[in-house]
């Protein structure tokens, strides 16, 4: 048998909380077994081509008994796989992981222990609550709170709690907090010892009370905090009022909608968690082959004829090479040729591919190419254009007007991409992010029409990579708040800090 078992941990959900061994058996797995909470961030790590099994239990609700889950990774090692049991937190923290281990071993099946950040210690950092800091506590005590149903009586030791003088951390516990609170109560604490609850802590919709022991389940209750969450006890409780970091600002916990395609939002998405906003990724286009491939593979044929070569996305580039590889060729096949490249996206995609371009600029559009090309050829030059089949035909009308032999060539074809609940998630987003004209006009085409999507943005920041994508929005209606100075993630990231920061 070659295959084998990773029990790897999650961390609370922020994915740059993930270890380097996380995301190397990520990567590398060709099966994944995952629980409820872990994120969809998370979950991007693996590959397209690897087999997902949700195996999560929550509210009582299990997909898999304990059981099941232990033989279906028993079961898919032993078919040669590298499977990953991929749990939120540390495995070994309230996590099953030492039953599941000692099952594959009882099953002599090779497994892997990759522990991962606690929820017990992340999730307060991020509410600004050390669990331990100097003349307040020199320990904690990690404790569930939610024992088994089962058990005849608690297996804590609540009068040792109640009289420690270290911080408390209770982990799902927040369906127990009345009768936490009531049995530390009642082994004696101080019902005015400072008390917190965490929701859905290290994620944009991360959420907190601080209050005391004796007040915590209620407050709680009040603000509708939901599972999952951790309970923290102690005086350093006290400490968020002065140390909240993470859930703050105007961008943090806001919902930005990702137009563009799924393989390319995904750069955009982390940008957006690591500033404490949810990014709900809705491609409203998908890429694909162009009515007639002919064209394009013939022009890469000839790549070497062309005195310059000029890709308008990042597509075209990935079209441009994959016609070149299919061939058994690579960037040597360019022979003489220069290149010109519209956006810095584009442009470091040719730099992944070994390709450095002549002509490339963060805030290029067809007619900052066109005019740079101009300024760079002579009349007679052929010029290979290699573009989607619907784009704009700026950069060869110009080149042809002043002499330029240019040749514009459909290298991709965009469509709209097909998501039932495209509605639902426009609704709940706050801002509506935009990357091309046809993002926009997917964006209307899956609403049903340019009044429709009118109302849908109503009340919601508009934000349009740059100006031509403005323009497109502008066309069918929309109002846009927000174009960065630079035409990359990063840059609308800026725009809408910018945006969202400013006095209403």
């Amino acid at each position: 048998m070659s295959g084998r078992v990773a029990l790897v941990g999650a961390g609370p959900g922020d994915p740059e909380l993930l270890t380097l061994g996380a995301v190397r058996a990520l990567r590398a797995a060709d099966v994944l077994l995952y629980d409820a909470l872990v994120s969809d961030a998370v979950l991007a790590f693996a590959a397209p081509t690897c087999e997902r099994v949700y195996v999560g239990k929550r509210g009582g609700d299990h997909t898999m008994s304990q059981r099941e889950i232990e033989t279906l990774m028993t079961s898919k090692a032993r078919e040669g796989k590298f499977v990953v049991r991929l749990k939120g937190g540390d495995p070994f923290v309230f996590g099953r992981g030492g039953e599941e281990a000692l099952a594959l071993a009882a099953a002599s099946v090779p497994f892997e222990i990759v522990p991962g950040v606690t929820s017990a210690i992340a999730v307060p950092a991020y509410a600004g609550i050390p669990v331990t800091r100097r003349g307040l506590a020199s320990s904690f005590i990690v404790a569930t709170g939610h024992e088994d149903s089962q058990k005849a009586e608690s297996g804590i030791d609540w009068t040792r709690l109640a009289g420690a003088s270290e911080t408390l951390v209770f982990l799902m516990g927040l369906d127990t907090l009345d009768t936490i609170a009531a049995r530390l109560l009642a082994a004696g604490l101080d019902p005015a010892t400072p008390a917190a609850v965490i929701a859905d802590g290290t994620r944009p919709t991360q959420r907190s009370v601080v209050a005391t022991v004796a007040t915590v389940a209620q407050q709680a209750r009040t603000a509708e905090l939901r599972a999952p969450a951790v309970l923290v006890v102690g005086k350093v409780a006290a400490l968020r009022e002065r140390l909240q970091w993470y859930d703050r600002g105007a961008l943090f916990g806001k919902r930005v909608l990702i137009t563009r395609p799924q393989r390319e939002a995904s750069h955009f998405a982390r940008l957006l968690l690591s500033a404490g906003m949810e990014p709900i990724v809705a491609p409203t286009i998908e890429i694909g082959p162009p009515d007639d491939v002919g064209p394009a593979r013939r022009a890469v044929e000839e790549a070497a004829q062309y005195a310059w070569i000029v890709f308008l996305s990042c597509y075209g580039v990935d079209a441009f090479f994959d016609y070149l590889r299919e061939r058994g060729k690579d960037v040597r096949a360019l022979g003489p040729a220069k290149v010109a490249a519209i956006g810095a996206k584009t442009a470091q995609r040719l730099r992944d591919a070994g390709l450095t371009a002549d002509i490339a600029s963060g805030r290029s559009t067809s007619e900052d190419v066109a005019r740079d090309l101009l300024a760079r050829t002579a009349p007679g030059d052929r010029v290979l254009v290699y573009a989607a089949q619907e784009g704009r035909d700026v950069v060869r009308s110009v080149l042809e007007k002043n002499g330029r032999r240019p040749v514009a060539v459909a290298a991709y074809k965009t469509a709209f991409a097909s998501d039932p609940e495209f509605a639902s998630k426009v609704a709940r987003a706050d801002v509506l992010t935009f990357t091309s004209a046809s993002t926009v006009r997917g964006f209307a085409g899956l609403l049903g029409g340019n009044a429709a999507a009118v109302r849908a943005a109503c009340g919601k920041i508009v934000a349009c990579i740059g100006p031509v994508t403005a323009l497109e929005a502008a066309g069918i209606g929309l109002h846009v708040d927000a174009t960065p100075q630079e035409f990359t993630a990063e840059g609308m990231l800026a725009a809408l800090e910018t945006c969202l920061a400013a006095p209403a």
